[in-house]
């Protein structure tokens, strides 16, 4: 790791006045690597968040471009970047807010082989996707390589956050130990709606799961389910349990 530069060491001084954080939780942080899938309400909260607190490396990914229907909640983006990819429009607002973060993105949905190259590069995932395919290949990917994952998901007025951590001791559950309780079905928020400040808490809420695990500042709990009702204001916390015959991480 590098050490801090005293502009970073200014930049940073509210992250390392926490004693847990300090100037080593930091420098982790800037040399931390991170893959994002999806720049969408989610990925808009968690990449501005990252690239706030320091991180070194983020790579964006996503397919799709910005459409007036998306400024409702997709912060990153203006009436400007209209037609534009959205990993472009979110990477340059990116850039003007923190210079030295390093930002890659890619326009097209990444296959098994690309996302196993990037696992080799990167420290973690964070899930930001609307779609069960893209999340059960991540999550594959993710077992295999023994990548942290942490996901993110909101509609209607209703979030969820978890941490999918391969390596834990005892068995971390992986995502499709839990997916299989829900099946197949899928609802996005085109057919559903979703609540616009919600996204904001969810990705929030991931990007801080991202910078305690990155920078080891806080503990992280593999498989702890934060559940969020927009309606009531309330979190509810669940525990998934391995899933001894799970065709992914099972053995």
């Amino acid at each position: 790791m590098k050490p801090l530069t005293q502009e970073q060491a200014t930049r940073y001084s509210r992250h390392i006045m926490l004693p847990t954080m300090d100037w080593e939780g930091q420098e982790k942080l800037l040399a931390s690597r991170v893959l994002l899938i999806g720049v969408g309400g989610l990925g808009c909260a968690v990449a501005q968040y990252l690239v706030a607190a320091g991180i070194g490396h983020l790579i964006l990914v996503d397919d799709d471009k910005v459409e007036l229907s998306n400024l409702q909640r997709q912060v990153l983006h203006t009436e400007h970047n209209v037609g534009e990819f959205k990993v472009h429009s979110a990477q340059a607002r990116l850039q003007a807010m923190n210079s030295d973060c390093d930002i890659q993105t890619f326009t097209h949905r990444l296959n098994k082989a690309e996302l196993i190259k990037l696992a080799g590069e990167v420290d973690l995932f964070v899930d930001c996707s609307d779609n069960l395919a893209s999340r059960n290949l991540l999550n594959e990917v993710s077992v295999d390589s023994q990548t942290p994952l942490i996901t993110g998901a909101a509609i209607r007025m209703e979030g969820q956050v978890c941490c999918f951590i391969p390596d834990s001791t005892p068995p971390s559950p992986c995502y499709a130990c839990y997916s299989r309780l829900f099946g197949e079905q899928e609802l996005s928020c085109m057919e559903a709606g979703v609540l616009a400040p919600l996204v904001g808490i969810i990705g929030a809420m991931q990007a801080l799961e991202a910078v305690k695990l990155l920078s080891g500042v806080a503990n992280v709990q593999a498989g702890k389910l934060m559940h969020f009702d927009a309606a009531t204001s309330q979190w509810r916390e669940m525990y998934i349990q391995h899933y001894d015959q799970c065709p992914i991480c099972a053995g």
